[in-house]
């Protein structure tokens, strides 16, 4: 009966019509679609604080692989505009309501360009933004895109927040010898088609039973095997990712979960170790899994929510 009535549900919090939920938490969002100067549309959203005072700081939030920026995702924007924060996300090109063939990556780098492009109109369209400290925020894939962007802009965000950052994929997740080179040879020549098989990543990511059951509902959810070009493509820039953790210099947090069988927390314990960045945060939670903002118990969601919240409040004094 229980799960019947999580299922009804028509946003990830219940039935409560986004404005009046909106409302009730004390900010405001907004919904659009902005067209890239490669010209691919693509789905976007802002959190913003109630408050006429200008925000403490503007963040960048991007989103995993599969993902989109309508669902559980919510919960951390919501969260952070609460604290007078500015956020703004969207649906990365083939995910949520964006352009494109359903979770097909074909190449990251013109995401990148992408993310730099939206934040670009958007702080050139709000200048009481433009004087405030700007904020990347990433999970997972998401996180992987935030150094890209830092590599390619290195002074246009202050610092970054990398949630379970995939910045190599996993040896438990990713196939084994010789499937990587069979797949990679084979996306030559049919690169979107959805055959690389992989462990339900839902069920590797989330902890609670529950919440499990509501992840499941995003009707924007790919639930389909990985095409060969994206695994392609994910292997290329995580490897390159990999590489570079000792160029890093943006101040971070990053966060992991010492139980995540998704992103490899020892690969973010590697990029804290490596970077040349003089502020730097490492935060390893034991025993928590891959999505440490929604997927956790409510009393793990709220220390990590905590952790990054201080995080951002010691650098917007």
């Amino acid at each position: 009966m229980e799960e019947q009535q999580l299922q009804n549900r028509l946003y990830y919090w219940g039935n409560t019509p986004e404005e009046d939920y909106y409302s009730n938490q004390g900010i405001k969002s907004t919904k659009s679609f902005y067209t890239s100067p490669r010209g691919l549309t693509l789905f976007t959203r802002s959190w913003l604080p109630l408050s006429s005072s200008p925000p403490r700081g503007v963040i960048l939030m991007v989103h995993g692989y599969g993902n989109d920026i309508s669902w559980t995702f919510q919960s951390t924007p919501i969260f952070l505009a609460q604290h007078g924060f500015a956020c703004f996300a969207l649906d990365l090109e083939g995910h949520g309501q964006s352009n494109g063939l359903k979770a097909f990556l074909p190449d990251v780098d013109l995401v990148v360009d992408d993310c730099l492009n939206f934040f670009k109109f958007i702080t050139t369209q709000n200048p009481q933004f433009q004087n405030l400290p700007k904020f990347l925020s990433g999970e997972s894939l998401g996180g992987a895109i935030c150094l890209l962007i830092h590599f390619k802009n290195p002074s246009s965000f202050n610092g970054a927040i990398l949630m379970a950052p995939m910045c190599k994929i996993s040896d438990k997740v990713k196939p084994r010898w010789p499937l990587p080179e069979i797949l990679t040879f084979f996306a030559k020549f049919a690169p979107t088609l959805p055959v690389v098989p992989t462990a339900d990543l839902l069920d590797k990511s989330v902890k609670v039973p529950e919440k499990k059951v509501i992840a499941g509902m995003n009707p924007m959810r790919y639930n389909g095997k990985p095409r060969l070009g994206t695994v392609k493509e994910l292997l290329r820039v995580t490897d390159y990712v990999s590489k570079r953790l000792c160029d890093v210099s943006i101040p971070f947090i990053v966060i992991h979960g010492s139980a995540d069988a998704v992103t490899d927390p020892d690969v973010s314990r590697e990029l804290y170790e490596q970077a040349k960045s003089e502020d730097k945060t490492l935060k390893i939670y034991d025993g928590m899994m891959h999505s440490l903002l929604f997927g956790e118990t409510d009393e793990n969601v709220e220390i990590v929510q905590r952790d990054i919240l201080s995080w951002l409040n010691d650098r917007c004094k």
